[in-house]
C-alpha cells in the first residue's frame, strides 16, 4: 500500500510538473509564431494551413510540449532546426530549371526530366515540404509555379515553404498569387491572412480571415487567428467570439486570457479567468493563473482562494490515485 501512495505521489508530481511546462513552454524560444504558440500550447489549431502527413497526433503534440519545453530548460539544442535562407539563394530556385538543391540533412529524391509539367513539379514540391526537404521543395513549387503562373497550390505550398525558412515577405507575395489564382479557396485566404498578421498588417489579417471565415465557419484554425488578429487590433470582445466559435467557450475564455496577460492587462485577464472557473469550477489552469495574477495586482485574499482551490484538487486527485 506504501509504494502505491508513492506511485500516486509521483504520478501527481508529474502531471503537476508537465502541466506547469505545458504552459511555460510559450515563454521559451520556440519556431513559428509566438501568439500561436501560446494558443497551440492549450490544443487550439493556429497558423497557416500546412501540408501534413496522415496518421498525425494532435493529442501527442499537445502532451509533447512540456517535454519540449523541459528539453529546453537543460539547454537541449535541436540538430535539426531549419536554417535561414538567403535572398541570393532564392534567387537560385526561381526559374523554370529543374536542377535540385539538396538541403544535406535528407536524401536527394528522384530529379524530373526537363519535359516535366508543373503538376509534376508540384507534386515532387508537395513530397519535398512533407519529407523535411525545404530547399529542394522551394526549387519544385517555384519551377512548377513559373510553368504554371495560374497553379494556386503552388504558389500556396511555395509560401509554407518561405514562411519555414523565415522569409515572411517572400511567403506574402507567395499567398497573394495564390489567393488571386483562386479567390474563393478558404484555406489560401488563411494562408495570406496569417502572413499579413505576422507582419503586422492586422486590419489587411483581418479582412482576410473574415472572408475565409464565411467560406469554411467551421473550420477553427481560421477562427483562432482572427481571433489573435482581433487581439492584436485591441478587440478582445471580438477575439473571444471567434475563440470560443473554433473551441468553446471555456478555451475561448482560456485563450481570449492568455492573450491579455501577453499585453499585460492583468485585471482584464482575470476576467476572463473567472469566466473559464465558471464554466469548469476545477479548471487548473485558471486557478493557477488566478493565484498568480491577483497576487500580482494586490489582492491576496482572491489570491489565497485560488491557491486553496488548486491545491483541493490536487489533493483529491492524489487520494483518487491512492485509492485505486
Amino acid at each position: 500500500m506504501h509504494k502505491r501512495t508513492l506511485i500516486a505521489i509521483l504520478i501527481a508530481f508529474a502531471l503537476t510538473f508537465a502541466a506547469t511546462a505545458m504552459w511555460t513552454a510559450a515563454t521559451y524560444e520556440r519556431e513559428g509564431d509566438p501568439d500561436a504558440n501560446v494558443i497551440e500550447d492549450s490544443g487550439s489549431e493556429a497558423g497557416t494551413v500546412r501540408e501534413q502527413k496522415k496518421g498525425g497526433n494532435k493529442v501527442a503534440k499537445i502532451l509533447s510540449a512540456p517535454f519540449k519545453a523541459f528539453g529546453k530548460l537543460f539547454g537541449h539544442k535541436d540538430d535539426n532546426r531549419l536554417q535561414r535562407m538567403s535572398e541570393k539563394d532564392i534567387a537560385k530556385f526561381e526559374s523554370v530549371g529543374v536542377a535540385r538543391v539538396q538541403d544535406g540533412r535528407s536524401a536527394a529524391g528522384q530529379k524530373l526530366s526537363v519535359t516535366a509539367s508543373a503538376r509534376e513539379h508540384l507534386a515532387a514540391g508537395r513530397e519535398s515540404l512533407l519529407a523535411g526537404r525545404i530547399n529542394e521543395a522551394i526549387a519544385e513549387l517555384s519551377t512548377a509555379a513559373s510553368l504554371d503562373p495560374k497553379l494556386s497550390e503552388a504558389h500556396n505550398l511555395l509560401g509554407v515553404a518561405f514562411d519555414k525558412k523565415g522569409l515572411a515577405e517572400r511567403a506574402k507575395d507567395s499567398y497573394e498569387r495564390a489567393v488571386k489564382a483562386e479567390p474563393d479557396d478558404a484555406q489560401t485566404l488563411n494562408n495570406l491572412g496569417f502572413s499579413l498578421y505576422q507582419n503586422g498588417n492586422y486590419r489587411a489579417a483581418i479582412d482576410k480571415l473574415k472572408r475565409a471565415a464565411k467560406l469554411a465557419p467551421t473550420d477553427d484554425r481560421i477562427l483562432n487567428n482572427l481571433g489573435l488578429a482581433y487581439c492584436r487590433m485591441g478587440k478582445f470582445d471580438e477575439a473571444y467570439k471567434s475563440f470560443a466559435r473554433a473551441t468553446g467557450e471555456l478555451t475561448g475564455n482560456l485563450n481570449t486570457a492568455k492573450m491579455l496577460e501577453r499585453f499585460a492587462r492583468e485585471d482584464d485577464a482575470i476576467k476572463y479567468y473567472e469566466a473559464a472557473r465558471r464554466i469548469d469550477p476545477n479548471c487548473t489552469i485558471a486557478l493557477r493563473r488566478l493565484a498568480d495574477l491577483y497576487q500580482r495586482v494586490g489582492k491576496p485574499e482572491q489570491a489565497t482562494a485560488a491557491a486553496n482551490a488548486l491545491a483541493s484538487i490536487s489533493a483529491h486527485a492524489n487520494v483518487a490515485m491512492a485509492g485505486r
